[in-house]
């Protein structure tokens, strides 16, 4: 299936001259969400993953669906103030600004084999965040999946040294 077709551009957002990937058009097309999510968790369905980690909020609607298809849980990671129990939090670069993410503190325990999904690898600022937050709380990073890439932001440069996969690159 050719999800490149299915993969909507929208120009200057969040701001001037950034072309956004919005996958709203994939979610929405029941044949091409399903063939996305089937494709993304077939590489760790017999992998013995135990969390599947999504960061906020597109990684929620990819990672959520990957987990139940493998049988894995799913863990949100969040923007600050949005998780209601103790967390730990990282503070990243985007590529067009700051934000940090948290992670309930109980929520990966030591060993805890982990996958992390996202909609998109850009600078890779956001997983590299995830990341650190995973591996401070003891967790094992098996692999991290994402729907789209930018090869041109070289965002695996900044995640060497872990299993990347992206089904869809620009």
């Amino acid at each position: 299936m050719d999800l490149k077709s299915k993969i909507r551009d929208i120009k200057d957002f969040p701001k001037e001259g950034i072309i956004f990937k919005d996958i709203t058009t994939v979610l929405k097309d029941k044949e091409a969400f399903r063939y996305c999510i089937d494709k993304m968790a077939e590489q760790f369905e017999n992998k013995d993953v135990d969390i599947i980690v999504g960061p906020e909020a597109r990684g929620f609607l990819v990672g959520a669906p990957i987990a139940y298809k493998i049988g894995a849980g799913f863990v949100p990671v969040r923007k600050p103030g949005k998780l209601p129990a103790e967390t730990i939090s990282y503070e990243y670069e985007l590529e067009y600004g700051t934000d940090s993410l948290e992670i309930h503190k109980d929520s990966i325990e030591p060993g805890t084999k982990v996958v992390i999904v996202d909609d998109l690898l850009a600078t890779g600022g956001t997983i590299l965040s995830t990341i650190k937050l995973i591996e401070q709380l003891g967790g094992e990073i098996v692999g991290v999946s994402f729907f789209i890439e930018l090869e041109f932001l070289n965002g695996r440069d900044v995640l060497k040294g872990y299993d990347i996969s992206s089904l869809v690159k620009f």
